[in-house]
């Protein structure tokens, strides 16, 4: 079928609410004090969302060859084989057992990229992508301000509560769709299924800047090493999700396909709704490059410490070409950042921003 029109990036794509940044200041203040519940718990600062890594791994994004024009956009506008870091992780505050399943992230650095930054002060030449196993987000900062209180009530349950709230939350997520149609952000991410982190496809959930035009991404299973695990249930214990990728990349290869998904209906796929699906058959998803992850020690310490303790990751890290969209990923700015500069403060240790995949430990 012939490319529909695709709509046009502009700054007047984002309409930002009148008590957006009050809303904003809301959340920051609630997640500060969580964050310092947190510390005081574990005397060691971890991650405000994502705290718990599963696999931390060097590779490659290699962008496609000769893509057509309206893909050829910020980093895919040359064909570029990048040095990149990807940490998997799963989405709550703090260090649940993987008997507990929650949604599951895929935070990718890539080294080495040129071009006119989001921030002008960054002086590194990296391209930070941030993705997660779900589609979408909670629509706006206000509706995420509403439930805040329950995500932190949830991070802070025991692991056997969360187990059988996650059994609950898939068989409710099964009826309310055969019912109603897609289930609420909460209950999509109540219902995360307890399947092999490797073989999921990852989203960036919200929109962002695609050059152009506007544009949301994914990271899908490419190679059958890892499309054989799509659905595939985890084993249920403590660590297994660590064990898996752990085991997984001692003798294999990895890859996911980097696909854009271009907006073509601002109605239908809006930038200020995160909680809205932007609908495969409305737009396609379209491949624009491919990520190679290889045999490798995926979990030492030495890792699991750089990784942990001083790396950081953020949609706003960049080029302006990828400009974060949205009112979700204006509170992420302000999120992410205060987190980050928390957890570096009070574990003493350096924000670091990697030149060169050697800084990566073995």
């Amino acid at each position: 079928m012939p490319n529909p029109p695709y709509v046009p990036y502009s700054d007047g794509v984002e309409v930002v609410a009148g008590d957006e940044d009050a809303v904003i200041g809301q959340i920051l203040e609630k997640a500060a004090a969580a964050g310092q519940a947190t510390f005081e718990s574990y005397r060691h600062a971890v991650r405000q969302a994502h705290a718990k890594s599963h696999g931390v791994l060097k590779g490659e994004l290699k962008v496609y060859d000769n893509l057509p024009q309206h893909l050829r956009q910020g980093l895919f506008a040359e064909p570029k084989t990048y040095p990149i870091i990807v940490r998997f992780s799963t989405a709550p505050g703090k260090i649940h057992s993987d008997r507990a399943p929650s949604n599951c992230g895929m935070a990718i650095k890539v080294l080495g990229v040129e071009g006119p930054k989001l921030d002008a002060a960054d002086a590194s030449r990296n391209q930070d992508i941030l993705l997660v196993n779900s589609t979408t987000y909670f629509g706006t900062p206000a509706q995420y301000r509403s439930v805040q209180g329950l995500i932190e009530k949830a991070d802070n349950s025991p692991d056997e509560f969360l187990r059988v709230s996650n059994e609950i939350g898939r068989l409710l997520k099964s009826a309310w769709t055969s019912v109603a149609g897609p289930p609420p952000t909460l209950l999509k991410a109540m219902a995360a299924p307890p399947n092999h982190i490797l073989g999921e496809t990852f989203h960036s959930m919200a929109a962002l800047r695609f050059g152009d035009y506007i544009a949301k991404l994914r990271a899908a299973p490419l190679s059958e090493s890892v499309r054989a695990l799509t659905g595939v249930r985890a084993d249920s214990t403590d660590s297994n999700l660590r064990d898996l990728v752990v085991e997984f990349f001692k003798t294999k290869t990895a890859e996911y396909e980097l696909q854009a998904q271009l907006c073509v209906d601002l109605a239908q796929m809006p930038v200020e709704d995160a909680s809205v699906e932007w609908s495969d058959a409305l737009s396609p998803p379209q491949g624009v490059a491919k990520i190679t992850l290889g045999p490798q020690d995926a979990y030492s310490a030495d890792r699991q410490v750089y990784a942990d303790d001083l790396l950081s990751f953020t949609p706003w890290r960049g080029l302006a070409a990828h400009r974060p969209l949205g009112a979700i990923m204006r509170l992420r700015l302000k999120v992410y950042e205060d987190s980050s500069r928390f957890r570096h403060e009070k574990n003493a240790r350096p924000r670091v921003e990697p030149a060169d995949l050697a800084e990566l430990p073995d």
